[in-house]
């Protein structure tokens, strides 16, 4: 086991060179320093002097790649390349070009992220599967039908309608909760409630419905008739088998989204004004920060390469035989 982990650890140590090789030539080639230069000083005041004076500032008014003024080691080190992607690597992802340190604000706003993503991914894991396993277990009758017809239908609705609906109703109308905001301690738990009903509600349809497929392709298997056939109850079947020899692909899909929940959402962040990575990723954008974007990109890779890996190991813990592959 420990010589499969070690093989998929290294297979993805150049899928995450390539990936920060990409995101440097889309940064910095394609889109060039005086690029971003001119479009963070606006057209009034692009000119050549401007332009310099906001290279130096941020580290940009260095070769690329090679430095032929600099001697030895320091004609690859004193490059952009080295200083803002190489560097990358060691978690130094430099300033904003407001001059706050990211790897601040990342560690800062990691929690708030995970307040809200993480409660919406377990409560949703565990009402997806059991409403999936609860059309399975009536499939073929009406339970089964309307339950399609109900994913069907939040599936065909934006997350949109669902965040500014809740807003509306649940704080606006009835005012349960604060419409937007984050707190503290205990009392992020009511800024905390809309959100993670939302996001729960919002996945409900696309996550039931393809785990109610996998729940039915293991059900027309043979060991299952095999169970039924020694005189196993349907329920019995359902939960104690069928559960079973589907968590490989539940896995698939689960594990690897792990990581990702300390990127946070990016929309419901931003709607509920929760300071958090979305949020952060978002503000950066729009105010074409590209020190923040550029290193919230290789944290994406990154986090999403860990939860490749990771679902890899829960093949191992629930399927032996891929422990031999």
């Amino acid at each position: 086991m420990l010589n499969y982990i070690i093989r998929r650890v290294l297979y993805a140590i150049p899928i995450l060179i390539g990936v920060n090789l990409i995101t440097f030539t889309l940064f910095f080639v394609v889109n060039s320093p005086d690029d971003m230069a001119r479009m963070q000083l606006g057209i009034k005041r692009v000119t050549p002097e401007a332009i310099t004076k906001w290279k130096q500032e941020r580290g940009y008014d260095k070769p690329l790649m090679f430095n032929d003024t600099m001697p030895g080691v320091a004609k690859f080190t004193r490059t952009i390349f080295f200083e803002k992607s190489v560097a990358m690597f060691a978690f130094d992802f430099g300033r904003a070009d407001d001059g706050r340190d990211i790897a601040h604000e990342i560690k800062t706003r990691m929690m708030p992220s995970l307040a809200i993503a993480l409660p919406v991914f377990l409560l949703g894991l565990v009402v997806y599967i059991f409403f999936a396993l609860a059309m399975v277990f009536f499939r073929a009758t009406y339970v089964d039908f309307w339950g399609v017809v109900l994913c069907v239908a939040l599936m065909s609705i934006s997350s949109l309608f669902y965040i500014i609906g809740g807003q509306f109703l649940i704080s606006k109308m009835w005012h349960l909760v604060p419409i937007s905001g984050y707190g503290s301690g205990l009392n992020a738990v009511k800024f905390l409630l809309l959100p993670v009903i939302v996001g729960v509600i919002s996945g409900a349809g696309a996550s039931t419905r393809w785990y109610r497929t996998i729940f039915l392709e293991e059900m027309g298997k043979d060991y299952v008739r095999t169970a039924r056939a020694k005189g196993l109850s349907e329920s019995l079947v359902l939960f104690r088998h069928v559960l079973r020899n589907a968590m490989i692909p539940i896995l698939t899909g689960a594990v690897v989204l792990i990581p990702l929940l300390f990127l946070g959402s990016l929309i419901a962040e931003s709607f509920f004004g929760i300071p958090g990575l979305g949020s952060y990723t978002i503000d950066a954008i729009n105010s074409q920060d590209f020190a923040v974007v550029r290193a919230m990109v290789f944290l994406g890779s990154l986090l999403y390469i860990v939860g490749l890996i990771l679902t890899d190991i829960s093949y191992t813990l629930v399927d032996p035989r891929v422990r031999l592959a």
